[in-house]
């Protein structure tokens, strides 16, 4: 029956109306309700458990391709018996994702969760204070952080669902201290639900014995995504390292999680500066100015403006960063930066400084553009765009900037792997992202005015 169920929203999608009404007045009322909760019918293949006695099933895919649905659902079927009261084959279920807040806005009460995707008469409870979900038939389901590997010393639990293993601060901690506790029940089970990332607790886990996985891209699920969205994230990222791993969801066996390497740079150094149709600089400031304040980020780029913004090319000229100043000297080097390049733009980070970023560099010099910008995710997710851009053969470096190079092969899609804040890679991407994806965004909605 499963097998003849995996084609059959295929087989709908692609009747005439007369058939798919057929189809559909055949159906009692009782089966015509049930229609829409059963998601053998729906799913696409690699949303379906695989055959086999299998202990661990690792959904890998990419970036909107059904992961998240496809773990709630089995979950699901895990936990419901034949009526809303009856139990289950699991009763006691742990639910883990990369924090708290996360676990609870994906897998709980996201539009792929858990509560979204149950019937109405067997809809969970969500306990707040106990941070639980609690069915009509008596199982519960427990959240987890995996910042917080302890907590999982000590509750015990017949079925697991893991979301997003690659990205957890403390992956492998947290790992083995949810299999200490998987161990209710004649056979317990888990799910993976990923997109891969290449770290040591997933490369292991897929090697193991006992463990299956499918996968499918992105646009397995093109019917439920935007078309702007696949056309855009293919345009900028198709031929990409990050467009293999966040698109084709593939786990790429090379340098670790690294989002750029020094072969890359080099291949892209120059010695003599081309004709620049603009230059900006970029400024990512330190909370404090005292002598073991972090950097203040300063970065130079050219921008070569040709054609359509998405294939423009761009120069790093200068890392002009300064260590352990006060607010008003690193100031200084940045408006001289900007004088002595002729940049037409200079922008800073204000998300620590606020006014007092803006404030400052005009006290030095009134007459600058100058334009605040503002983070709204992490590092990581700002610097993966600008890496991009490099793989695409659209970045170069006019001769070596060491400091600069060095924090850039310490990014990596975990965090920044070295000491203290990378505020040269900060300023990089800042200046690359205003010169580069900023155009790219208007020229696709000119109603954009900040990423």
């Amino acid at each position: 029956m499963r097998h003849g169920l995996k084609s059959g929203s295929a087989w709908l999608a692609c009747v005439d109306r007369d058939t798919e009404a057929a189809f559909l007045s055949s159906l009692n009322e009782n089966a015509l309700a049930a229609l829409p909760w059963l998601f053998e019918f729906w799913a696409l293949p690699h949303q379906l458990p695989p055959e086999g006695d299998w202990t661990t099933w690792v959904v890998l895919g990419g970036r909107g391709a059904g992961k998240t649905r496809a773990g709630a659902e089995w979950v699901r079927s895990m936990v419901e018996g034949a009526t809303p009261e009856a139990p289950g084959r699991a009763r006691r279920v742990a639910l883990i994702g990369e924090t708290y807040d996360q676990a609870l806005a994906v897998m709980v009460k996201g539009e792929s969760g858990l509560i979204a995707c149950s019937p109405p008469d067997r809809v969970p409870r969500w306990i707040a204070t106990e941070r639980k979900l609690v069915w009509p038939n008596g199982a519960e389901a427990k959240v987890f952080s995996a910042h917080d590997p302890e907590a999982l010393r000590g509750p015990q639990f017949d079925l697991a669902w893991s979301d997003e293993l690659a990205k957890w601060p403390k992956a492998q901690e947290t790992w083995d201290m949810l299999q200490f506790g998987l161990r209710l029940g004649q056979h317990p089970q888990q799910i993976v639900t990923t997109t891969p990332r290449n770290v040591p607790v997933l490369k292991t886990l897929l090697a193991r014995d006992r463990v299956a996985h499918t996968h499918a891209p992105t646009e397995a699920n093109a019917a439920y995504l935007a078309e702007s969205f696949l056309t855009e994230v293919r345009l900028r990222y198709g031929d990409t390292r990050l467009g293999r791993q966040e698109l084709d969801g593939v786990l790429l066996d090379d340098v670790e999680g690294a989002l750029w390497g020094r072969p890359e740079i080099d291949a892209g150094r120059i010695t003599e500066a081309p004709e620049l149709s603009r230059v900006i600089v970029a400024v990512d400031p330190p909370v404090t100015g005292h002598a073991d304040s972090d950097a203040c980020g300063i970065v130079v780029v050219g921008i070569i403006e040709s054609g359509d913004p998405a294939c423009w090319r761009a120069v790093v000229l200068e890392d002009c960063s300064v260590q352990g100043v006060s607010p008003n000297q690193w100031a200084n080097a940045a408006v001289a930066a900007y004088h002595r390049h002729a940049a037409s733009r200079m922008v800073g980070e204000v998300n620590q400084g606020g006014q007092l970023v803006t404030d400052v560099v005009r006290s030095v010099d009134p007459t600058i553009n100058f334009r605040e910008v503002r983070a709204s995710v992490g590092k990581v997710a700002r610097a993966e765009p600008v890496a991009a851009l490099y793989e695409q053969g659209r970045v170069v470096h006019l001769g070596t900037h060491a400091e600069l190079e060095d924090e850039m092969c310490k990014m990596a899609v975990t965090g920044y792997e070295g000491q203290g804040s990378p505020d040269r890679v900060d300023a990089l991407v800042w200046a690359l992202t205003e010169g580069m994806l900023v155009p790219a965004k208007r020229r696709l909605n000119p109603a954009i005015r900040n990423l």
